[in-house]
């Protein structure tokens, strides 16, 4: 877990500064691990959130909003009836531990003041929201019996009692301290070592440390060089130094494939190399609010677009084998020539020919040789011409009917992979909502009704070009014909990634002739949502809008156009969305 004391040091700080002497304004619980309370301060308005969950144990202030039940839950009771309206006195962290304690002075019953705490343990699958008073338990937002754990139950009444210590030294202990207490565990690798020996650092933090001193390379701290003791030297100071002079650099790395975020500290990593991507913010709360908003926001799309990418994925294989059956019983009109063939050697040749023959010998006109014809004894030699003849013009319109079944069995694989490709890419609800009700117009989806009406369909991606060219990127198809078919103009510009399922990109000209630079950036956004953003060199395709034109009767997003150009680009997206 990336939040460890180190970062909750500063994140104590950050919070102190902007919380402490508010006043509890409005305390709501909208999960069950999570609390958010909402405080008056100088400054205006902040809201805390807490969480105790097992994969996101955190404390920060928090820009997000989240829908809370009708009826607050018992514990959220609990805290208003305690500590609302109450003042916030002291934020306190012991040594580098992964708790903090929230002091509330408030009112009683019967109007006596006292000292109430909030201890919001960060410790994994044991975190925890307790509120506390005179050292006992009032209660917790996950209460823990003597059968889940006899160390340290949590129960209302109870004494409260601090996690159990751990045998190590502080990251803000000296070197040689530190160097000491690893040279006690000389079998175990360097992030091992310090993980286990030293207070205040994560399993992320350990392994950042230990690749800036190894160099990558993996052995136990006890054959650590006389170099590398002196890069771990230097770490651990500078390490130090950010502590003291409060210089954190709050960094998230985020995959770059997917942009999901992956892990988060105080400082920057290179761990991770070309495999990700780092985004710096200004407060350990910024930092922490994106994080698990945006990890949460593309869990829960993923969630939701499961069912989409299921039915998208099934119908593919359909459609693939129905194909394959196609083209087997194509191959099988190959030999249409051949019925012809048999049925006019047969009709030239009766005269040799009688009732009961299974095969007879006739001479080939064509090309001067003798051709084996075989035949159907139960015919006469005029039934067995017309039977070949038949055969002939069955294998003919077998052929015009399956070329043509054919060409649109591939047009429904394009369509569904534009489809599948929009459904990847898709970053909210609302784009969700508008594939599926495409897809059920489509027949793909049946009886599917629009549960949402308060949920409005988001507008295409607005970029503005370093030229100031206004530059629109289509959504999904619905929104890809919206963009070509309506609202561009003729002397628009039209872009779209070459044989492949993307977004239609329109450059808003007015009437102006564009740059190449702005040019060369729409056809970036292009190939970036695209199904080839993986790629290297994206040829893209562009060429006015008054070149597109759309076939009657074909699928949404499809469109045909000539006397187009060809940009070859490198996937990227170079400009900052517009907000609409």
């Amino acid at each position: 877990m990336a939040l460890d004391g180190l970062l909750i040091h500063f994140l104590r700080q950050e919070l102190s500064d902007a919380l402490v002497g508010g006043r509890v304004d409005k305390i709501h619980q909208p999960a069950r691990e999570d609390v958010t309370i909402q405080l008056r301060t100088r400054a205006g308005q902040r809201r805390l959130l807490l969480s105790a969950g097992a994969a996101s144990p955190r404390a920060h202030l928090t820009a997000q909003t989240a829908e809370n039940p009708k009826t607050p839950p018992m514990f959220c009771q609990l805290l208003r009836k305690h500590i609302g309206n109450g003042r916030l006195a002291a934020i306190r962290q012991p040594d580098l531990e992964r708790v903090l304690y929230f002091d509330f002075e408030a009112v009683n019953e019967i109007g006596d003041k006292e000292l109430l705490t909030l201890a919001c343990e960060m410790m994994g699958r044991r975190s925890n929201l307790i509120l506390i008073r005179d050292g006992q338990v009032i209660d917790a937002v996950k209460r823990v019996g003597r059968d889940m754990s006899s160390v340290r139950p949590v129960l209302p009444g109870m004494d409260y009692r601090m996690p159990p210590p751990q045998d190590k030294l502080s990251a803000l202990s000296s070197f040689e301290e530190i160097a000491k207490r690893l040279q006690s565990l000389p079998e175990k690798r360097l992030p091992d070592a310090l993980l286990g020996g030293v207070q205040g650092l994560s399993p992320l933090l350990c392994r950042e440390i230990a690749g800036y001193v190894t160099r990558g390379a993996d052995h136990s701290q006890k054959e650590l060089s006389g170099e590398e003791w002196d890069r771990l030297r230097f770490f651990l100071h500078e390490l130090q130094r950010r502590v003291e002079e409060g210089t954190p650099e709050y960094t998230a790395v985020l995959d770059a494939k997917t942009g999901k975020p992956v892990e988060y500290s105080f400082l920057p990593l290179r761990q991770y190399g070309a495999a990700c991507l780092s985004r710096t913010f200004g407060s350990a709360s910024e930092l922490l609010d994106f994080f698990y908003d945006e990890r949460d926001r593309q869990d829960r799309m993923r969630q939701r677009s499961h069912d989409l990418l299921r039915l998208l994925v099934q119908t593919t294989e359909r459609v693939s084998r129905r194909m394959a059956a196609q083209r087997e019983e194509l191959a099988a009109t190959a030999d249409r020539q051949t019925y012809r063939l048999y049925g006019e050697l047969i009709q030239a040749q009766l005269y040799d020919l009688q009732k009961g023959q299974s095969s007879a010998e006739l001479y080939n006109y064509y090309d001067n040789t003798t051709v084996t014809v075989p035949l159907r004894p139960q015919d006469t030699p005029v039934e067995n011409a017309q039977w070949y003849f038949k055969q002939y013009r069955k294998a003919c319109a077998a052929e015009e009917k399956l070329t043509s079944l054919l060409a649109e069995s591939e047009q429904e694989l394009s369509y569904l992979d534009s489809v599948f490709d929009a459904v990847s890419r898709t970053t909210g609800e609302s784009e969700l909502l508008e594939i599926r009700e495409e897809l059920s117009e489509q027949g793909y989806l049946k009886h599917y009704k629009n549960k949402n009406k308060m949920l409005r369909p988001r507008p295409p991606l607005s970029y503005r070009s370093s030229d100031g060219f206004l530059i629109l990127c289509g959504r999904n198809n619905k929104q890809n014909d919206e963009l070509t078919l309506r609202r561009a103009r003729g002397s628009d510009i039209w872009l779209h990634v070459q044989k492949a399922s993307g977004s239609h990109v329109i450059v808003v000209t007015e009437g102006k002739t564009p740059p190449d630079r702005t040019l060369t950036e729409a056809a970036e956004l292009a190939a970036y949502h695209s199904k080839a953003r993986e790629s290297g060199q994206v040829p893209v395709d562009y060429t006015e809008v008054r070149n597109v034109k759309k076939p009657n009767g074909a699928r949404p997003g499809m469109v045909i156009f000539d006397r187009y150009k060809t940009a070859f680009v490198t996937p990227r997206e170079a400009l900052t969305p517009e907000k609409v």
